[in-house]
């Protein structure tokens, strides 16, 4: 025993010391090296049985306590991993086998004329196990992440805007509305109530993960509910329509997009409503049937945008080439699998108004980001407007050959309008590749990762904000703008536009204007780019922002102290100053990551009370630049996936990125990873702030610990004060108090939870309804369910 104890102790000694002084000279912690050599001269001292290792070893117990409490306070799965394996040590040489003397006779010379070996003593390490093990149980029950408090309850419009001209009890749009507030009038639910919710009926589409999918072949849908009726699509484009009462099927149509390896993404986030006016005619030969006079639009993974009478799942025969409408027209290059449009297009003022994503980092030949508004009986285009020509808006003679501008920054999300102003409100992404950014034109430059109004009669930019100045990090404007009016000090409402972004700054402006509304600031940026490239001297910074703190040492995180160390070692091999530390071929740490702290789900707000329920998510992504000659050439089966190498044909750069993790494939970056959080968007003021989510899906056994997990996916807000949101990635659907951010209800879904929930009354009762079936790039669990809950006797 005393053999097999020196053997570890010096092993891990040897491991601490060695990987400490890699560390030392990297500018990093000086603990991991003097632990190293203590644990080294322990292992000596055992080897002689000498009293002296325990009062050693019980001195480095406690000095690793001090140390850990300097660095992280009372942060208990902070403090685990620096002395887990400390205390563990300490507990196997309480042991009476190891510390049992050596020899026949303690004291004496035994039969060889050797000194016997005498007993170790016990005390000193058991006086420090003993207060690191306290200290652990005190830290068990302490939360230093946790931010508390309450958003404000009061009613500040009677009567809000939500741009809805239908009934509370629908759900008509993505967002509910073209405002895209995520919010329901209705208040049947309440924190009171919300623990009886129970499964009221369950649909599975049929719609599976297939072996030759894409990686990030994902649920996202959010279902709409206009009469009696839900319409949902699917990620390989059926769409569906159910009975809201029952969740029986009434009619589903298979778009046949069938698969291609060189798309990133298949899914479809949802379909469009469209209801013609009173005493419009419907055109075509569907006027004698009476047939399409309400339709829902899909778009589909090849580029194609459908349209389908609401009733039977019909064509519309009348839009575009017999009810169907071909995206790729116009564009410079071959679509197929390159672009694509995954979110559903708005339809307002009898246009159709869409966008589209082409693939990250694939290949500079990439299809134009034009933002297209045609004619929603006919499929004629009307205007487009294209970020890399942005002040022509006529509609290009595509019949003569004329073309969009290739890679133009484009917008895959979702967009919104406020019919009043008569604008639509598109969020955009980037040029690729994302990391590169010399050759980029004046017009690039301008619209790149920014939020543009355009008018919906003719297409022409009103204004525009942008979000990040050249943009070196893929953090695109991934989320529907939220429109919302809010009440100033003064009295007076005013038009406002709320728009979460990656980065953590979520920007309210005038929506009118684009000024801001809440103060924005220029912060110094970090500098460095690889030398045909330049950066940005300041970027933009709200006055509301859920920007994480930059990194330390102390952040790094593992499940030992051992990984824990190669995180910070790897900390220091990389680049990193901070937010925006740019692209190198050495290796970036991206901070926040390419998920960004928001993404496509955005966040929710109460108009009423002109509040916001978000999830803000930090998990910091590496990224580093490979140059042409190094890139290897594609292997068999290779699909165009947005983690691991990213080719960027044609540019002089390939991109590897991906998570940060430590050797046991856990993130470097210690948790929470995930919270629930609620702002007063009139002051700017974060409320609350709490961690979210388990690690049960996360690991090999279910244990139901509660870090604070990523997530993406996004919250509804409801009347009767409960928010609700799935998308992290253990699969549960959850309530929250949204006054205080409690969490208040959980149920356990079948598969993995990353659309956006949404509700609706039919027959008196309220509904929540989930779609689940997993996310391919958080590798949460597949399916094809859709559920709905109710209160059993609602009053």
């Amino acid at each position: 025993m005393v053999m097999l104890t020196t053997l570890v102790f010096g092993l891990l000694g040897l491991a601490l010391a060695s990987g400490g002084a890699w560390l030392v000279m990297l500018g990093g912690s000086w603990y991991y090296l003097v632990a190293g050599l203590t644990l080294l001269g322990c292992a000596l001292l055992i080897r002689a049985r000498k009293p002296l290792a325990m009062w050693v070893y019980a001195a480095l117990m406690l000095g690793t306590l001090a140390w850990a409490l300097w660095e992280v306070g009372f942060d208990w799965w902070q403090l685990a991993p620096r002395g887990g394996i400390i205390v563990l040590l300490g507990l196997w040489l309480l042991l009476p086998s190891v510390r049992r003397a050596e020899g026949r006779n303690q004291g004496r010379r035994n039969a060889g004329g050797d000194p016997a070996r005498p007993r170790l003593p016990a005390l000193p390490v058991a006086a420090a196990t003993v207060v690191c093990i306290a200290v652990a149980l005190y830290a068990m029950f302490q939360d230093p992440h946790d931010l508390s408090g309450s958003l404000p309850e009061q009613a500040l419009i009677d009567e809000p805007a939500t741009g809805a001209n239908f009934g509370d009890d629908e759900w008509r749009q993505y967002g509910r509305t073209n405002y895209g507030q995520r919010y329901s009038p209705l208040r049947q639910i309440t924190p009171a109530n919300v623990q009886q919710l129970e499964l009221a009926w369950t649909y599975q589409t049929g719609d599976v993960k297939l072996p030759q999918d894409v990686t990030e072949t994902t649920y996202q849908v959010t279902p709409l509910k206009v009469g009696e009726m839900l319409y949902v699509c699917t990620p390989h484009n059926i769409a569906i329509a159910l009975d809201a009462a029952t969740g029986q099927e009434r009619w589903r149509y298979d778009a046949n997009s069938g698969l291609n390896p060189d798309r990133q993404h298949q899914t479809c986030r949802g379909v469009t409503y469209w209801e013609a006016p009173a005493g419009d005619p419907v055109p075509g030969d569907d006027a004698a049937t009476g047939l399409c006079a309400r339709r829902v639009y899909m778009p589909t993974a090849d580029a194609r945008l459908i349209a389908l009478d609401a009733e039977t799942g019909e064509r519309c025969t009348f839009f575009a080439d017999n009810g169907e409408l071909h995206l790729e027209a116009g564009m410079p290059y071959n679509p197929a699998g390159y672009y694509y449009s995954t979110s559903p297009p708005v339809a307002v003022a009898g246009l159709i108004i869409i966008g589209g994503a082409v693939n990250d980092n694939f290949s500079i030949y990439s299809q134009s980001g034009v933002i297209r508004a045609f004619d929603i009986d006919t499929g004629e285009l009307v205007w487009n407007w294209d970020s890399g020509n942005p002040t022509e808006t006529e509609p290009i003679d595509i019949a003569a050959g004329e073309t969009y501008t290739a890679n133009s920054p484009n917008s895959w999300s979702v967009f919104s309008v406020d019919e009043e102003l008569g604008l639509v409100y598109i969020p955009l992404g980037n040029q690729v590749p994302d990391q590169l950014g010399m050759g980029r034109s004046p017009a690039v430059e301008e619209h790149s990762s920014s939020v543009v109004a355009l008018n919906v009669a003719t297409g022409q930019r009103e204004w525009v904000f942008q979000t990040v100045h050249h943009d070196l990090w893929d953090m695109d404007v991934p989320a529907q703008p939220v429109l919302v009016d809010l009440t100033q000090d003064d009295g007076r409402t005013v038009p406002a536009l709320v728009q979460p972004t990656k980065q953590g700054d979520i920007y309210v402006l005038h929506r009118q204007t684009g000024e801001p509304l809440l103060e924005v600031t220029e912060a110094p940026a970090p500098g460095g780019a690889i030398p045909e490239d330049f950066t940005a001297p300041t970027q933009p910074q709200s006055a509301l922002s859920f920007m994480p703190d930059p990194l330390t040492g102390a952040d790094m995180w593992g499940i030992t102290m051992l990984d824990q160390l190669v995180c910070r070692i790897q900390l220091h091999r990389l680049n990193y100053e901070g937010r925006y530390t740019p692209p190198s071929i050495k290796g970036t740490i991206v901070h926040p990551g390419n998920f960004g702290v928001f993404n496509w789900g955005s966040v929710a707000v109460d108009p009423v009370r002109q509040v916001m329920f978000g999830m803000p998510t930090y998990l910091p992504f590496t990224s580093r630049l490979v140059p042409r000659d190094q890139i290897p050439e594609p292997t068999e089966g290779e699909t165009a996936s947005e983690q691991g190498l990213n080719r960027n044909e044609g540019a002089p750069y390939g991109v590897v990125m991906g998570p940060f993790l430590g050797p046991l494939q856990v993130p470097c970056s210690a948790p929470p990873w995930g919270y629930v959080a609620g702002a007063d968007l009139r002051t700017g003021e974060i409320a609350w702030m709490h961690k979210n989510g388990t690690v049960r899906d996360m690991t090999p056994l279910p244990l139901p610990f509660e870090l604070g997990v990523p997530g993406i996916g996004g919250p509804i807000i409801t009347a009767g004060g409960v928010a609700f949101l799935a998308a992290s990635v253990d699969n549960y659907l959850r309530g929250y108090d949204l006054t205080t951010g409690e969490e208040i209800w959980r149920t356990r879904l079948p598969a993995g939870g990353q659309s956006t929930p949404m509700t609706y009354e039919q027959d008196g009762k309220q509904y929540l309804v989930m779609v689940a079936g997993g996310h391919g790039s958080v590798g949460t669990d597949p399916g094809d369910y859709i559920l709905a809950y109710a209160l059993p006797n609602p009053s």
